[in-house]
């Protein structure tokens, strides 16, 4: 089956950058101009995605409001004269069908995609995180290389990423038999794992195709690590009843749940930018000589 729904699990507390998300979500951070999950949803839509739920908590309206038309914006703007920004709010509504769902505790990532079982059925589907934002300059967005895999293989895909083993124990990390130079079949995985104990160097990214039988698994999932329902388990379970494949993308990945991250990705993606470049190129190389 073609895959036509994405989730957004975008429930968490966004602790990481506190106090900035004590009454903002993390995924409404602006990364020059828009917020972090529209990246992520443009992506999800230029790879064909025609339905999207989030799965949402009590502090997330500001999302709700963002994907929404806004007349009184919208009036102001076409008054102004401003048709160029007036065409910019006016496509976020439009970018595709969004519904929304409540997780009402914070159980863990396998629990948000348990979630939203009644709006996926029995179909694919995929799932993305909001602070994950992937540059592909010159290839396919990166769940659309996702999906590739997937319809060729007919199984689940993990978007996989190459780190350094001294941080791989804050992913959740594979062992693969290797099919191509991009796929690979996944035997085994482990969430979070010491580095003396992890099976490679290959981690888990925030982009999944899964097969509607995962459903079944998180619902029987006991809690794991801190105490949460954890996807990587469920999808391990998985793979011993049938295939699951890794990607190994093409493309440059900003961890924006990181600040760091954040910080990277405003100058890697500001630089991208015709309007800032020149300037922001010039600034910088005066405040690396000042260093």
């Amino acid at each position: 089956m073609k895959v036509r729904k994405a989730i957004f699990p975008v429930a968490g507390l966004g602790t990481r950058f506190l106090p900035a998300t004590k009454s903002s979500p993390k995924e409404m951070l602006p990364l020059i101009d828009k917020p972090l999950v529209q990246y992520v949803v443009e992506e999800a839509v230029a790879a064909g995605i025609e339905q999207i739920i989030f799965v949402t908590g009590r502090t997330k309206r500001s999302i709700e409001d963002h994907f929404d038309s806004s007349p009184e914006l919208e009036n102001h703007l076409e008054e102004k004269g401003k048709d160029e920004t007036l065409q910019a709010v006016r496509c976020i509504a439009d970018l595709v069908d969004i519904f929304y769902v409540r997780q009402k505790k914070a159980l863990g990532l396998g629990h948000a995609i348990l979630c939203a079982r009644d709006f996926i059925g029995n179909e694919p589907f995929a799932v993305l995180l909001g602070d994950d934002i992937i540059d592909t300059p010159g290839s396919a967005p990166c769940l659309r290389q996702l999906l590739d895999v997937y319809e060729h293989y007919k199984g689940s895909v993990l978007a996989l990423e190459q780190v350094p083993m001294e941080q791989i124990s804050s992913y959740g990390c594979v062992a693969v038999n290797r099919i191509t130079d991009h796929v690979m079949e996944v035997t085994d995985m482990v969430e979070k794992p010491p580095q003396a104990e992890a099976p490679s160097n290959l981690a888990i990214i925030g982009r999944y195709v899964l097969t509607p039988a995962i459903f079944p698994l998180l619902e029987q999932q006991q809690p794991g690590r801190g105490g949460e329902i954890q996807l990587t388990d469920a999808i391990k379970r998985l793979s011993q009843d049938e295939a699951v494949y890794g990607c190994l993308f093409e493309g440059l990945r900003h961890d924006c749940g990181d600040k760091l991250g954040f910080l990277k990705a405003t100058v890697d993606l500001a630089l991208k930018r015709d309007e800032f470049k020149e300037d922001f190129t010039a600034y910088l190389k005066q405040r690396l000589g000042c260093l």
